[in-house]
């Protein structure tokens, strides 16, 4: 199996200002591009080739499972932003979820923001459900709450190439921003009844 990079699912200006064009150049078409590029040179013609993205992540380690995992991961992120996006959810199962586990927006978007700002290095902030319950985490470089057996539901990816051309260093200003104007809580809804439907 051929992976490919797949369509973004809004236009390379539609995240102006809070994200720019150039960053997607850059960051969709060179580093996302790049992660489906080396994996595939990395599977092919091995026993690898025909297992899924999914099934690779699970039982890679290395720079297979680097690759793979980033593939993912931006896929992923990609479908975590919208134009319009960000602010408090909308009433129902997302806003529900946030008030049981975390007490409010407030305290989810302070928590949230916090996991993503303070992860050392490169690495993710991740909304996950755990045991049934959200929480938040960071993991570092390419790992994935796939590998922990975690259900993803959100995620703001801070490596540095995903914020340095429109933020320089400011990543709290990216992730506000995000969080504020570009999270798809469509998608994270999507996520969540998902989970409860496996």
């Amino acid at each position: 199996m051929s992976f490919e990079l797949p369509e973004l699912p809004f236009a390379k200006d539609a995240l102006a200002p809070y994200m720019s064009a150039e960053t997607l150049e850059y960051h969709y078409g060179k580093h996302h591009a790049g992660y489906v590029g080396k994996l595939n040179a990395a599977v092919e013609g091995t026993e690898n080739a025909n297992k899924s993205l999914e099934e690779l992540i699970r039982s890679a380690d290395g720079g297979l499972f680097n690759n793979a995992a980033q593939t993912w991961n931006h896929t992923f992120f990609w479908n975590c932003l919208k134009p319009g996006g960000g602010g408090a959810p909308p009433a129902g199962d997302v806003a529900d979820a946030i008030n049981r586990d975390f007490g409010s927006y407030d305290q989810f978007k302070s928590n949230f923001a916090n996991v993503c700002a303070t992860q050392f290095g490169s690495g993710w902030g991740w909304v996950v459900l755990d045991n049934g319950k959200l929480r938040v985490m960071s993991t570092a470089n390419a790992d994935t709450p796939l590998k922990h057996g975690l259900t993803a539901i959100a995620t703001i990816d801070v490596w540095e190439h995903a914020y340095y051309i429109d933020y320089r260093n400011a990543r709290p200003q990216f992730i506000e921003a995000i969080i504020d104007n570009l999270l798809n809580w469509d998608f994270v809804a999507a996520n969540l009844r998902g989970s409860s439907a496996s």
